[in-house]
């Protein structure tokens, strides 16, 4: 079993040299080829000085560069940090600085946006620019180079001086900091080999299946369609879509087996005409619950493809997937935990709660991040001792401690309630804004649903409803008696607006509730208690 994240792709071309590893339109690379691009990437950066442990950004859109230069920074034995292209150039010198990037990989057109906050990043001494014949801008104290040409592979016993150990950094993952500033989530390879080995055996990937990576490689549901993909020898296909047709039509030109979103991406997908023939053999969901009448569109629409509802967060990776069998038995459940992993469900007290109790979800085990970087003190409060140790155990183990509430029923299986800083608190009732989405999309009127609380003299909190009509006639009338006929007094919105679609989006394709919520913070200041 390989012990370091690269060890994918090398072991895969020692395997079968021959087999297709990557796609990006009309570039097709097989495993020997993205190993030896993976070596001339790790042979650039360190031509460019990188040390152990130093870590190297990558900023481009979903493309072959951006793969090889994550992986060549794992072999040379620096650490990656994806950036998600979507992000603007403030928030990517704020993640630059943050953990002290040494070398940035990015394109002309993105480095001419990211140039004047590049002065706030210090330790950035070599920026790589992957545009092939752009001018290359001159930056205070810092090298512009070409990516292409500082391409070569260096000798093999420089990349044995810096082989790492599985307990070693690969990569920093930065949350999308929907309550205040990025957090770099740190993993090692412990970390991703043991997701990419735990994933890739529930979902059965074998060297036969095309998995269409079309989430942001900076999220890491994204990136784990590429290590599982690697560690099997399977084939990786980047698309960088503007619509959802392009991901059907992606589907059927390239053959695709594996297919992986989030909610809303699904909401969008399920609403599409699929060929009678698709050759999509799995689905995959996590990023929050998928509502159960996408769950049942999507079943209809790809009748032969397996869907795995499943959770996870950055700071485990993943948690827990419920098997396609058990869709009609539960089809509100989040699933069990993942092999190799432990989910437990925990009262404030750290006591595990009975059968049915609400309580956190803490996850323990080889998934387990290292902690947020440079930042103890929110390292301490999500990271805690695991539930239930021995005493006399001298060093404890750490768990991540989720901040979701869920539920387990006597066979172990786990049902969501919700975020513990999105529950919605009204009148004493604690109402989970899934429930309510849930609801809108069964009543079948909606195309897109986001509920979350804003403050209220006499309640405490109040809902607020914003959705996307499947109708144009459609009126915030027509929902509330919806939510009068399906929801309890308590659940039923305060208020409810239509949009146009689609609702905002963060970074990682989930709906932006902070952006939703802020005009609504003052709604009901002048509301008599």
């Amino acid at each position: 079993m390989p012990d370091l994240i690269h060890d994918f792709i090398f072991d895969s071309a020692r395997r079968t040299p021959g087999t297709e590893a990557l796609v990006y339109g009309a570039h097709r690379l097989d495993y020997a080829a993205l190993a030896a691009a993976v070596e001339r990437a790790a042979g650039a950066l360190l031509a460019a000085g990188i040390k152990r442990n130093e870590r190297v950004a990558v900023y481009l859109e979903k493309r072959i560069e951006n793969v090889a230069a994550m992986f060549g920074a794992s072999l040379a034995g620096a650490v990656f940090v994806p950036v998600n292209p979507l992000l603007k150039a403030e928030q990517v010198g704020y993640i630059l600085a943050d953990c002290a990037v040494r070398v940035l990989v990015t394109s002309s057109e993105r480095l001419a946006q990211l140039a004047p906050v590049l002065a706030a990043c210090p330790q950035l001494s070599t920026v790589y620019v992957c545009s092939a014949g752009a001018a290359l801008p001159e930056l205070p104290g810092i090298a512009v180079l070409p990516w292409d040409a500082a391409q070569v592979a260096p000798a093999p016993g420089v990349l044995r001086s810096r082989r790492a150990i599985d307990a070693d950094m690969a990569a920093i993952l930065y949350t999308s900091g929907s309550t205040g500033k990025p957090k770099g989530v740190v993993l090692s390879h412990r970390n991703m080999v043991a997701g990419a080995v735990s994933v890739a055996s529930y979902l059965e990937i074998t060297p036969g299946d095309r998995i269409l990576s079309v989430l942001p490689l900076s999220f890491d549901y994204g990136l784990s369609q590429l290590s599982t993909a690697f560690l099997a020898g399977a084939t990786a296909v980047l698309i960088n879509h503007l619509f959802p047709r392009d991901i059907v039509k992606a589907v059927q030109e390239e053959r695709i087996t594996g297919l992986a979103a989030v909610p809303p991406l699904w909401i969008q997908l399920s609403a599409l005409a699929w060929p009678a023939g698709c050759t999509l053999r799995y689905l995959t969901n996590s990023g929050g619950a998928m509502p159960v009448a996408t769950v049942a569109a999507l079943r209809a629409a790809i009748p032969n493809a397996r869907l795995f509802l499943m959770y996870g967060l950055t700071e485990a990776f993943r948690s827990t997937y419920l098997p396609p069998e058990e869709l009609d038995r539960r089809p509100d459940s989040m699933g069990r935990a993942i092999p190799n992993a432990e989910v437990l469900v925990v009262r404030p007290d750290g006591s595990l709660c009975s059968p049915g109790e609400p309580g956190e979800l803490v996850h323990r085990g080889a998934l387990v991040a290292l902690g947020y970087w440079n930042d103890p003190a929110k390292t301490a409060e999500r990271f805690r001792p695991a539930p239930g140790q021995d005493p006399a155990l001298p060093i404890t183990e750490l768990a991540v401690w989720s901040g979701d509430t869920v539920r387990m029923d006597e066979e172990g299986y786990l049902y969501f309630i919700g975020r513990t800083d999105d529950m919605i608190k009204i009148s004493g009732y604690r109402v989970s804004p899934t429930e309510v989405e849930e609801a809108m999309h069964a009543c079948g009127l909606v195309e897109e649903a986001v509920a979350f609380g804003v403050p209220h003299p006499a309640l405490g909190q109040a809902i607020v409803l914003l959705a996307v009509a499947r109708d144009a006639a459609l009126s915030p009338g027509d929902l509330f008696k919806e939510c009068q006929r399906r929801l309890p007094a308590w659940m039923v919105p305060s208020h409810i607006e239509l949009r146009p679609g689609p609702l905002p989006r963060n970074p990682n394709g989930k709906f932006d509730r902070s952006v939703l919520r802020m005009p609504f913070t003052a709604l009901f200041e002048s509301t008599s208690p």
